[in-house]
């Protein structure tokens, strides 16, 4: 067929029209169509069909066209012109040829305009603008790990943007989903290997969520709340997740809920906050203009700095740790920085055998935090 009449989706768009006169009088420029007059004299009353009967059929049949104001010249015109108003015998294209007598006449539809002919801006669909989503994935983490995604439901469902569970987590996530679904959020229930593809990991824990990164908090805005009992932890250069992990787990266990750090980022990472093991919820990152700045802040403020050294310092088991205070930790294979040290009121050891050079960053966090916690809870 003609390709003219095919819309965007390649199909012609045909529909059959019923002319009521077509089954009663022929075309009046083909002369063809119509039910032959012999064949309504048969319709009418049976017997022997003759050339006189049909004679007479038509000319009956022309007595009452006419009585009924049907036959004349001016409705032959209008036929016409009604014919060539759908698309009928005028057109002379494949899709518009008559099918034999059959009172049923094709009739196709307009053309439907091209895309390059769509005005856009009348277009009801959003424009999309890269910069804006390369932004919002900026903003947005992933977090994996049933009892992450627990502590970060209880603490900030706000903050979910997408969610994946396998079939077999879905019972202990019954209110998270009831949520979710309530707050017309986004989830998926998966198998195995596409919520590996989701989270990034194979250590998924059966829920992944795509999470808005929580800000650091400025140091002043800190220091407005604080209490008269508190140890805030500066971490200085420790990066890796795991060792991030294990020391927010630490803080939440032992009261500490400040974390000084270069790159407040870093404690939403998904292994950091899956190590966590729900600790993350606990602990609030805090930044400065400078690591160094920030450290000054808090001693201004009435902290006591308080730094580590495996080879010099107080053993921490003759130290006395005061109730407000910033403990500084450094990277384990080169600690702190000189700068950092030498910032320090008081430095701190801790004691072993010496067979190891240094305990993990982490689980020195550990031993000084338990300390702290046994003088001044």
């Amino acid at each position: 067929m003609n390709d003219e009449f095919k819309g965007k989706s390649g199909k012609v768009k045909v529909m059959y029209v019923r002319d009521e006169d077509a089954g009663q009088k022929p075309n009046p420029r083909t002369g063809k169509g119509g039910r032959p007059a012999a064949r309504q004299e048969d319709n009418r009353r049976s017997g022997p069909r003759t050339a006189r009967n049909n004679e007479e059929g038509g000319r009956s049949g022309g007595a009452r066209g006419d009585a009924a104001g049907r036959g004349t010249p001016a409705r032959d015109a209008r036929n016409a012109d009604r014919g060539r108003s759908f698309g009928g015998r005028d057109n002379r294209s494949d899709d518009n040829r008559s099918f034999g007598d059959s009172p049923w006449r094709t009739v196709s539809r307009p053309p439907v305009a091209d895309d390059s002919q769509i005005d856009e801006a009348g277009s009801n669909k959003p424009v999309i603008d890269p910069e804006q989503i390369r932004r919002q994935r900026q903003e947005e983490t992933r977090v994996y790990g049933e009892n992450a995604c627990q502590a970060l439901f209880a603490s900030r469902p706000e903050s979910i943007v997408r969610a994946w569970f396998i079939q077999s987590v879905t019972p202990r996530f019954r209110e998270t989903l009831r949520w979710l679904a309530a707050n017309r959020k986004a989830y998926h229930v998966v198998d195995d290997a596409e919520l590996t593809k989701a989270s990034g990991t194979e250590h998924h824990g059966g829920v992944c969520f795509i999470i808005k990164k929580r800000m650091g908090m400025e140091v002043s805005e800190w220091l407005k709340k604080a209490d008269t009992k508190d140890c805030v932890l500066a971490l200085e250069d420790v990066s890796n997740p795991h060792n991030l992990g294990g020391i927010m787990r630490s803080c939440a266990h032992f009261g500490v809920k400040g974390l000084l750090v270069n790159d407040a980022s870093l404690l939403e990472s998904g292994a950091a906050v899956r190590t966590a093991e729900g600790g993350a919820e606990h602990v609030q990152a805090i930044s400065g203009e400078s690591f160094a700045s920030g450290l000054e802040a808090f001693r201004k403020a009435g902290y006591t700095i308080v730094t580590t050294s495996s080879h010099e310092g107080t053993p921490l088991a003759k130290a006395e740790l005061p109730a407000k205070m910033v403990l500084v930790l450094g990277q384990e294979r080169e600690g702190l920085s000189d700068s950092a040290f030498q910032q320090g009121d008081i430095s701190l050891s801790i004691g072993g055998t010496g067979n190891v050079e240094s305990l993990n960053v982490s689980v020195a966090t550990g031993i000084l935090l338990a300390e702290w916690w046994r003088q001044n809870a």
